[in-house]
């Protein structure tokens, strides 16, 4: 059904499905009781006068609270919100959700898993057309469908407040991806941050939400994850990526690219400015796709995460994406967990972030490789160089149970021992390690010091867990919130 409102309302548009005034005669009570549902084939108008507002007078205690209770007494409450939820799920045919009505006046509303389904959405909508509070919206599995969403981008055409939206696993298909991309195409809506995973979108679906967001620059991130598309909605997905200059970050996750949709989208990639993250994990990407993430990587001077776990890459695909990283000075996160790769692989990648005295690669994600200590004493010379990389690996083999635990003790643990040993506080131990006496020491000096103390001894793997903890990612580490550590 159109939602249809007059011409030149004097206030945000809201009652649909009837006449819904605030303070209205006959309004229900603020208690949750079933409704009859009420005909849907009315004309859908609001009032042209604005509700009357009053102060909250605050309530005697009582030993028990409603469902409905205000719990917060010094709060203002605008006459016309709560029963304008009422009234339009009396009109609708719905039981009033009593969470919504208690959080209507928070900027957070998280409605997951209520079981609302196109009605209920159609009262939540009602409600918010007016509300200047939500700015964040749950409801994934709600079971909105095509219906809900019209009534939700009917609601974002007055409400210029919301600005994240979660409609995740709602079934929305390809004629609810049309209703959202019309919407986004043709309107300035405050929407900065959309989630539309698993809402069954399939190839045809990618055509109408690339056409939006190749003129929509307003959306900043954008989940997408959990889908069908494949190479021809990768296809599309790179042609919009190279034009838009909006999105900072793109999960397209657990969808079903390949070769053909890699290659695309990274043709896209390559000029564009402004996405710094992008998660491509569980897709079928391969070796293939790989040569085109190290031209990526090459070419690219934006992105700082990227995630393409899952993907079948193997040793000839890591070699590739090792070219990218040897000259790549903007990407700090790689994950490539759960790919095929051995030690081999990953001494390439390694040695190629070693080889790049401008990498600021903070974390290689390689989770479910088995290394070497061979591997390991690489590493270490890799550690020198790019002191603030972490490397994630599953395990050391050949490594004795005495040997792992040396290598595996909480440093910080051990620092602690020390301190209550020599009745001094942790910062007092670090204060004694900087020349300066201050709280701040840059993160090569601190490890070097690190490494050259003799009063607790540690390993260079239990100094990078160390300064992990107080780094402040910006080269400098940072001791002084260890004052309040006692003795």
């Amino acid at each position: 059904m159109h939602i249809q409102f007059p011409s030149k309302p004097t206030l945000p548009r809201a009652c649909w499905e009837g006449r819904i005034t605030a303070g209205s005669p006959g309004m229900p009570p603020e208690t949750e009781t079933e409704l009859v549902p009420q005909s849907s084939d009315k004309t859908l108008y609001c009032e042209a006068e604005p509700p009357p507002t009053v102060e909250k007078v605050k309530p005697a205690r009582e030993n028990s609270e409603t469902d409905l209770e205000i719990e917060d007494n010094e709060k203002f409450f605008t006459t016309g919100q709560k029963e304008l939820y009422l009234e339009a799920c009396k009109l609708v045919g719905v039981v009033p959700v009593s969470y919504f009505i208690r959080n209507m006046e928070e900027s957070y509303v998280n409605l997951n898993h209520h079981g609302l389904g196109p009605r209920g959405t159609k009262a939540i909508a009602i409600a918010l057309v007016s509300n200047t509070a939500v700015t964040k919206l749950e409801l994934e599995d709600n079971c909105i469908m095509e219906e809900g969403v019209l009534s939700l981008v009917e609601m974002l055409q007055e409400n210029y407040y919301l600005q994240e939206m979660n409609i995740s696993n709602n079934h929305l298909g390809l004629e609810g991806a049309r209703i959202i991309s019309d919407f986004f195409e043709r309107n300035s809506s405050s929407i900065w941050n959309l989630e539309l995973s698993g809402n069954d979108f399939k190839e045809e679906s990618a055509a109408p939400l690339c056409q939006a967001l190749s003129t929509n620059y307003r959306i900043k991130k954008l989940d997408l994850s959990h889908n069908q598309f494949s190479d021809i909605g990768g296809e599309q997905l790179g042609q919009m990526l190279a034009i838009n200059v909006g999105l900072t970050s793109l999960d397209l996750s657990w969808n079903n690219f390949h070769t053909r949709g890699a290659v695309a989208l990274c043709n896209g990639l390559r000029g564009n400015v402004t996405l710094t993250k992008l998660d491509l994990s569980m897709n079928g990407l391969g070796n293939e796709g790989a040569v085109a993430l190290g031209e990526v990587l090459r070419l690219n001077s934006c992105l700082v995460y990227l995630d393409v776990g899952g993907n079948d890459i193997g040793n000839e695909g890591a070699s590739k994406i090792s070219k990218g990283l040897e000259s790549n000075e903007s990407l700090r996160v790689l994950k490539l967990f759960l790919n095929p790769i051995s030690m081999d692989g990953a001494i390439l990648l390694i040695l190629a972030i070693k080889r790049n005295p401008k990498s600021r690669m903070e974390e290689l994600d390689i989770s479910n490789v088995l290394v070497s200590e061979q591997f390991m004493k690489t590493l270490d010379g890799v550690y020198a160089v790019h002191p603030q990389l972490d490397v994630v690996f599953k395990a050391v083999q050949g490594l004795s149970a005495k040997k792992t635990i040396f290598l595996l003790t909480n440093p910080m643990k051990l620092i602690q021992n020390y301190a209550d040993q020599h009745k001094i506080t942790v910062m007092d131990f670090f204060k004694s390690l900087n020349p300066t006496g201050t709280m701040k020491m840059s993160v090569d000096e601190f490890q070097k010091v690190m490494i050259e103390q003799t009063k607790v001894p540690l390993n260079q793997y239990q100094v990078r867990e160390v300064i992990k903890k107080l780094d402040e990612k910006t080269g400098m580490v940072n001791f002084s919130f260890l004052n309040t550590m006692k003795p």
